[in-house]
């Protein structure tokens, strides 16, 4: 596809539990506000890294995470806005381009954690071009659940960066919280690595 533009639009929650039930062994990495409730809501694992009030440092924290563990796959969730707003990762992710890193961009064309106001890529951004742009040239987008195989073909292979805009509904389904306590979060994640608590 390549366009930011879709007239089809998938089910957040139905793609994201898809997709984490077909890679139970990646590192997760959420964006703030839905893409963490939608990852939580597919199931809570020790290896899910939610951001908490971290706009835009998601695929920085990703991109860290996956030159640190190069023998583990490693996905970010996060939303268009989110994304948007760390635009400029994509540029640093593709100076470096681990094997091992794929970002999946749930894309709505709305700022849902703000009052559902239109993002950029509704009005005119191409997110797959912007990543392509920067030199990650595994960029492309889906609409569809039937996607979820091919992303997830990509993070198990672990052969190259892939970027995935994933046009979702532009719906807000009921929160589910993950855990707030950062402190937490991060110990109970390096503990499911093998490392120490800090």
């Amino acid at each position: 596809m390549g366009t930011n533009v879709s007239s089809k639009r998938a089910d957040r929650r139905e793609f994201v539990s898809r997709l984490l039930a077909a890679v139970p062994d990646a590192l997760v990495v959420t964006g703030l506000g839905s893409a963490s409730y939608d990852v939580f809501a597919a199931g809570d694992r020790d290896t899910n890294y939610y951001l908490w009030g971290a706009m835009g440092g998601s695929t920085s924290l990703g991109l860290g995470l996956a030159l640190a563990q190069p023998d583990k796959a490693v996905v970010v969730i996060t939303g268009d806005g989110e994304q948007l707003m760390g635009i400029g990762s994509l540029a640093t992710i593709a100076a470096k381009l681990p094997r091992n890193l794929t970002i999946v961009v749930l894309d709505n064309g709305h700022f849902g954690e703000t009052g559902m106001q239109r993002s950029h890529s509704s009005l005119g951004s191409d997110l797959v071009a912007v990543a392509k742009g920067f030199g990650i040239a595994d960029a492309f987008s889906t609409d569809s659940p039937d996607g979820c195989a091919d992303i997830a073909r990509r993070i198990k292979a672990r052969q190259g960066t892939a970027f995935a805009q994933v046009f979702i509904e532009a719906n807000e389904p009921p929160r589910a919280l993950p855990p707030r306590d950062g402190p937490f979060i991060k110990n109970r994640f390096r503990a499911a690595l093998g490392l120490k608590p800090f």
